[in-house]
């Protein structure tokens, strides 16, 4: 056994210094807590200023609306009542309403020029005797400015029966020519004023109260007490006179949740610091399993974010858990999309749900197919895919089954490629049937002709000669002979036909494209003396090339025939069709010309396009196929207008082979 090796004072010192700095955060973070109280206090105190100024702002602007309201009612009075016509009944009527719509207003009343009452709602005052409220100095003195200014004014407050505190609003009366007839006076007591316009909520939080520069209290409400926190005084004008709104906010005494948040946090601070001296160690444990936890799951991560398979994850339930970066851009949908779906999940298509809803049941049962199954997903624009789909069980680390893996393959380009290529075989199958039969009819009905003719011919002549009663054998013998020789010619080109119709698989071997072209101009020799077309022909000897004689064949009678069909509506001397050969580098390129009407610029980029024609009775198919038998070859087929026409119009269409495939 070792002996253990003492540590330095300087490590100890450095451990010491180690251990201390946790209890040295800790103590700057009950430092920070307690200043951060001290700063939510103070900013409680400012938002709780903020909203006493607002609601006194509030309260403040209410008033006066409801004041200038008042005023803006008694001056209409005024006015009405300066016609001299039932000035009595027009006040009664209109004062009445004020005092129904206005519960803040005591008393209306109408007034001469001297003070003396004409009038008041309510009549407690009788109209012969000077009102009672008009014995205040400040009431006179209202009164008088009133008078002088020719308009609206408030009087001072003053204290009637009770100890009251009122105000009076004091209007003149307009009579003609603008002279004062009468005065009409407002009275209002100012805690009605309050108890009336004053919400109870705002009770429930302040305190309101009226005073003057004297701090001399007119009227107040609240609803409750206790010292005051915060004060707001505004002045209250209208109605002026040195009158003041004072609103107190009150805040409740207990802070016992403030203390309890201190004490725990307090207690909680020590309850860190024990357990600081606790888990140091686990600290340094669990940080090296993190590290290793760490490295091995970026190294997975890393595995899975290079797959290109898509991998998907589904519990037992069916709910999607987990989904890789691969099946994510497959799909368009985000993992926060895809986590946590359940069916029918977003990239199923709706057309298919039922289909989709069944496999998705069949692979909960675990009866999905073990080479896997094909299915069509939807991407999250809404473009649909090919999958092919592989489930296998989920199994954890205790080897309990909790759920079910795809890896899901898109397949959309090949399953499109495989759909393409039996497509065009099929089209390719279909059309060479069509044109070969063509072919067939139109050259036996035009080659044989002369043969069996010639046949009918010569056996009419044995008949006769046998008819004859001296009929000679040695006469009929030529006859006979000349039939069988008609007979080989017959069916000599019945299998030349027979052979270019039974040849379906390409077979490339070396071949002579003179002797091509002149197997084609056989075939279309009587067509060509039907439609009144010279054919010329420069096919020089050449090396052989590497093709399929007959797939050869087949692109040349089309072009031909495309080319006397062009010239249908051309003059009889102009119907010229010309096949030429070119050495053009490393390649061989044939030209087939006419002096038709030309193809026009907007069709030349149609014409090898499947199925488009400009026949009326035509399918659109032969260029199409010529293309693609030539592109087999390695080679090009293209059109372009033929610029030695003698028409001034016509089409030339070229075709090249590759030399080095002879």
């Amino acid at each position: 056994m070792k002996p253990l090796i003492p540590a330095s004072p300087n490590s100890s010192r450095r451990i010491r210094w180690l251990l201390a700095l946790p209890k040295l955060g800790l103590v700057l973070l009950l430092l920070a807590l307690v200043s951060l109280l001290w700063l939510l206090h103070l900013n409680e105190a400012e938002e709780d200023k903020a909203a006493l100024i607002k609601d006194v702002l509030w309260l403040e602007q209410s008033l006066q609306f409801h004041l200038n309201s008042n005023e803006e009612q008694l001056q209409q009075l005024a006015l009405d009542m300066g016609n001299p016509l039932d000035r009595r009944k027009t006040f009664r009527l209109r004062a009445e309403h004020m005092l129904k719509n206005s519960p803040e207003i005591a008393q209306i009343l109408w007034l001469d020029t001297k003070r003396q009452v004409i009038d008041a709602l309510p009549n407690t005052t009788p109209p012969d005797q000077e009102i009672e409220s008009f014995g205040p100095s400040a009431t006179s003195k209202a009164f008088d400015v009133a008078v002088r200014l020719g308009k609206p004014h408030y009087s001072e407050p003053f204290f009637l029966e009770g100890n009251r505190a009122h105000i009076e609003l004091i209007m003149p009366v307009y009579g003609e020519n603008r002279r004062i007839t009468s005065m009409l006076a407002l009275l209002m007591p100012l805690d009605t004023l309050l108890a009336n316009q004053v919400p109870w909520w705002f009770t429930e939080k302040y305190k309101v109260e009226i005073i003057d520069d004297n701090d001399l209290l007119y009227a107040t409400k609240t609803r409750i007490e206790g010292k005051g926190d915060q004060r707001y005084v505004i002045p209250f004008d209208p109605p002026g006179s040195g009158l003041l709104l004072r609103v107190t906010s009150y805040r409740s005494p207990d802070n016992s949740l403030q203390r309890i948040l201190v004490a725990a946090i307090v207690l909680l601070a020590a309850g860190v610091f024990w357990s600081l001296w606790l888990v140091r160690d686990l600290m340094k444990k669990r940080s090296q399993a993190e590290e290793a936890l760490r490295a091995e799951h970026a190294f997975r991560a890393a595995m899975e974010d290079s797959l290109t398979v898509g991998m998907r994850a589904r519990d037992l339930e069916g709910r999607v858990i987990y989904v890789n970066p691969a099946f994510c851009k497959m799909t368009g949908f985000s993992p926060e999309e895809l986590v946590g779906a359940t069916p029918p999940m977003p990239y199923w298509a709706p057309e298919q749900l039922e289909e989709s809803y069944a496999m998705h049941q069949t692979v909960l049962a675990g009866e999905a197919p073990v080479d896997g199954f094909e299915m069509t997903f939807m991407r999250k624009n809404g473009e649909r895919f090919n999958a092919l789909v592989y489930e296998a069980k989920l199994i954890d680390g205790k080897g309990n089954h909790t759920g079910w893996m795809a890896s899901v393959l898109d397949i959309t380009e090949r399953k499109h490629a495989e759909e393409l290529a039996r497509q065009q075989q099929e089209q390719l199958q279909f059309t060479s049937r069509l044109v070969t039969m063509g072919e067939m009819a139109s050259t036996l009905a035009h080659e044989l002709n002369q043969p069996l003719a010639a046949i009918a011919s010569y056996n009419t002549g044995c008949l006769n000669l046998f008819a004859s009663e001296n009929a000679n054998p040695s006469e009929i013998r030529p006859a006979l002979e000349k039939i069988g020789l008609q007979a080989q010619r017959a069916g000599k080109i019945i299998r030349r036909v027979h052979d270019f119709v039974r040849k379906s698989e390409p077979k490339r071997a070396p071949c002579q494209l003179g002797e091509v072209i002149e197997d084609c101009l056989g075939f279309v020799e009587a067509e060509a003396r039907k439609r009144h077309v010279h054919i010329e022909s420069d096919a020089t000897p050449l090396l052989p090339v590497l093709a399929d004689r007959l797939m050869l064949e087949q692109v040349l009678l089309n072009l031909i025939r495309n080319a006397m069909e062009a010239m249908a509506k051309t003059a009889e001397a102009d119907r010229l069709l010309r096949i030429a050969i070119d050495v053009s580098g490393d390649e061989l390129r044939i030209s087939v010309s006419d002096q038709g009407c030309g193809i026009a610029p907007e069709v030349r980029d149609k014409l090898f396009t499947a199925f488009f024609t400009t026949k009326p009775d035509g399918m659109g198919i032969g260029l199409s196929i010529c293309r693609s038998i030539i592109e087999f070859h390695r080679g090009r087929l293209w059109a372009e207008d033929n610029p030695h026409s003698a028409t001034g119009s016509g089409t030339i269409f070229h075709f090249t082979l590759p030399i080095e495939a002879a």
